[in-house]
């Protein structure tokens, strides 16, 4: 069974504010989420037996002829903060001609677990590990996933190793590729907030960093690729959305706020390597029946061009993921208080992303946020299924021996990922909710600086500025527009339902 921390106890006021506490549970109410959602969060009679198996056996970690011994290299990883269930290691190394070779570890998750077995049927019916803010739920025994299957530090892994040559003097291109089955061991487990300050020149190198000039090389050896391999995608197309998400902080185990999570140089380079790791693989599977993540060209085009010319500009006809990159760029250096909600709807506008069987001869659906044709996802086995499937169907190129999947079963997983996949953001959309009004319930009374940015027949809504949070402009709402700015004043907050509500000041 899923072992869930200790309840956390929030004391909040009243929807009048008085001085009477009231007290909810909060990963009580992720769990009844989830469950609406259609996740099962508990693990099937069986699991503790295979954890108990595969501890007793654990994967062999010897070098042979198939199983490259990389030990030696200076891996690091960067995630967040609190990130446990690490998922990809780097190392980068230039070469004579100026090149420079990166290699992405990912962790053997299929090493561990076999496929149809009890923790594999429940991995395959979930899909995907929810983070809801106040507890996570795991797709595998966090045993696993934050344990053994974990590229943790300073501990030899069996690892899937994606590497690609980039060629710095050919603007970014990638020249060769290979996947390999390797040991790794991570050397340096690091955060996207040090490393993104440290790497923008704001902030002084953490301490790890700062005390090996070897891996500070390392890192902006590896900056510089990323830079490089993201200035290629900006000019073939590929979108500049802001997506940065709104996460709670917890003291002594309270919700005291809620912040956002800005992109910086280190989830950047993070992101580069991922797609491009994703990419080469999708190539290698092409002679294969396997899965790919796409987004689909937009079908409301139309909405997009009408989406431009309210703010003053214009877009072609027909799709075009350059000509739109190139006004998303111009609107956030125009104005950059309002690119946060010009994303959103750029985003809704284009459509979700989706998992679809891909066949040998199939025409490629490519992801058109990305502006790549070849792209699937394989780089995160210890919190996506389809990169479990993904990495087996790898193993299996690699042996030389037939698929471990039909076609049947193939299209049933995509299909059941997408499904989870949005489920999940619900689940954690809704919790998100639940946590800006818990961090926002003793501001009661304040006034805050806020954009409306969205006026329906359900109501006028705003956004305020600082912290990032939402809510229903309940009082005040008579003749304003999506994008006016105003001073709103927080007069209720609503844990059990999610809700925020503003008066115009």
């Amino acid at each position: 069974m899923l072992e869930e921390k200790s309840a956390i106890r929030v004391s909040l006021f009243s929807a009048m504010n008085n001085s009477r506490p009231s007290s909810l549970n909060l990963q009580a109410m992720a769990r009844q989420v989830m469950l609406a959602h259609g996740f099962e969060p508990d693990f099937p009679p069986g699991t503790q037996q295979q954890l108990a198996d595969i501890s007793a056996h654990p994967p062999q970690l010897a070098p042979t002829d198939k199983v490259r011994d990389l030990r030696g290299l200076l891996w690091s990883s960067i995630d967040n903060d609190t990130s446990r269930d690490l998922d990809q290691i780097e190392a980068a190394e230039r070469l004579p001609n100026g090149d420079i070779k990166v290699m992405v570890g990912i962790a053997d998750v299929d090493a561990f677990v076999g496929k149809d077995t009890p923790i594999d049927q429940h991995a395959a019916k979930e899909t995907t590990t929810v983070y809801t803010g106040i507890i996570n739920f795991s797709m595998l025994p966090e045993e696993l996933s934050t344990g053994a299957s974990s590229l943790l530090e300073n501990v030899d892994r069996p690892g899937v190793v994606i590497e690609f040559v980039v060629n710095i003097n050919a603007g970014g291109s990638i020249s060769s590729s290979d996947v390999y089955r390797a040991i790794v061991r991570n050397k340096a487990q690091l955060t996207y907030g040090a490393v993104g300050t440290w790497l923008e020149g704001t902030a002084a190198a953490p301490p790890k960093v700062a005390a090996s000039s070897e891996l500070q090389a390392q890192l902006k050896l590896q900056d510089e690729v990323a830079q490089a391999l993201r200035k290629l995608r900006y000019e073939h197309g590929a979108l500049n959305i802001d997506t940065s998400e709104v996460h709670p902080v917890v003291l002594n185990q309270q919700v005291v706020d809620v912040v956002k999570q800005e992109k910086n140089r280190a989830t950047e380079l993070i992101e580069d390597f991922m797609i491009a790791a994703n990419g080469v693989v999708a190539r290698l599977l092409e002679k294969v029946s396997s899965l790919r993540r796409i987004v689909k060209t937009p079908a409301h085009w139309d909405g997009i061009v009408r989406l431009a010319a309210a703010q003053g500009e214009t877009l072609p006809a027909q799709a075009d993921s350059k000509a739109l990159n190139d006004f998303l760029l111009k609107r956030k250096a125009a104005d950059p208080d309002h690119f946060a909600d010009l994303s959103l709807a750029t985003i809704k506008l284009i459509g979700p992303g989706e998992y679809v069987l891909e066949r040998p001869g199939d025409p490629e659906q490519g992801h058109f946020g990305l502006a790549v044709q070849d792209y699937t996802h394989s780089t995160a086995p210890n919190r996506r299924f389809a990169d479990v499937v993904t990495q087996r169907l790898i193993k299996s190129l690699l042996d030389g021996k037939p698929g471990p999947y039909s076609d049947d079963e193939l299209a049933g997983i995509a299909a059941n990922c997408t499904q989870k996949e949005d489920a999940a953001r619900k689940v954690e959309r809704e919790m998100s909710k639940r946590l800006a009004a818990v961090a926002m319930s003793h501001r009661v009374g304040e006034t805050f600086d806020a954009i409306v940015t969205g006026v329906t027949p359900k109501g006028t809504f705003v956004r305020v500025l600082q912290p990032h949070i939402e809510g229903l402009l309940a009082q005040g709402a008579q003749g304003l527009h999506v994008g006016d700015k105003i001073l709103a004043k927080l007069t209720r907050t609503d844990v059990q339902r999610g809700y925020i509500d503003f008066a115009k000041a």
